[in-house]
């Protein structure tokens, strides 16, 4: 809700000439955006809260957690190194933009665990079926970026919705899960028969 209603605001204290199809997120918080500020902020946020969910998931493997944590950090980046003009061309934007959507993108392959109590958000099929999505999303972005097609910023407000509600499911999956396994480490599968 808070990237969402972010860029939503920010958007409207741009001119009309701004357009959320075609305009990035990015172009947002742009040296010489409108209340650029508003856009910087949200991505600190939005960085910190997951964060703190990569802290807090400890269902989840700790290679997981720890590469959702690293795509917050650049995340967080991408508002230190702002787009020059919102037309683009700052290299260490670009660089922490890169590597925040490749891990926001990537922590479920090194989160999922197997076995019965395991919550469905961490599941393989699970896991496996969001990277699948977000890697779909994520090319349709680049695709955009590349051609110039004209809806780059509804690419990218995808992409980045689909990042943020991924956390999110997952968290709720562990709430729904039984108590026996919510808040622990779960047990991998082969490990349980070795168990008193």
């Amino acid at each position: 809700m808070l990237l969402i209603g972010g860029w939503t605001v920010a958007a409207g204290l741009q001119p009309r000439s701004f357009d959320p199809v075609a305009d990035t997120v990015s172009a947002l918080a742009a040296l010489g955006a409108t209340d650029r500020w508003v856009m910087s902020l949200v991505f600190l946020l939005v960085g910190a809260c997951d964060i703190v969910t990569g802290m807090a998931l400890r269902p989840a493997r700790t290679a997981g957690r720890a590469v959702l944590i690293s795509g917050a950090v650049a995340g967080m980046l991408v508002a230190a190194f702002p787009e020059h003009n919102g037309y683009g061309g700052s290299v260490p934007h670009t660089f922490w933009a890169a590597i925040g959507f490749a891990g926001l993108a990537a922590w479920p392959a090194m989160a999922w665990r197997r076995g019965p109590p395991v919550p469905w958000g961490l599941r393989p099929a699970a896991c496996f079926g969001a990277i699948a999505a977000m890697l779909i999303l994520i090319a349709w972005f680049l695709a955009e970026l590349i051609s110039g097609a004209g809806q780059v910023g509804l690419a990218e407000r995808v992409v980045g919705g689909a990042q943020a509600v991924w956390p999110l499911a997952v968290v709720v999956s562990c709430r729904l899960a039984p108590s026996r396994c919510r808040g622990y480490p779960v047990l991998e599968a082969s490990t349980w028969s070795k168990s008193p």
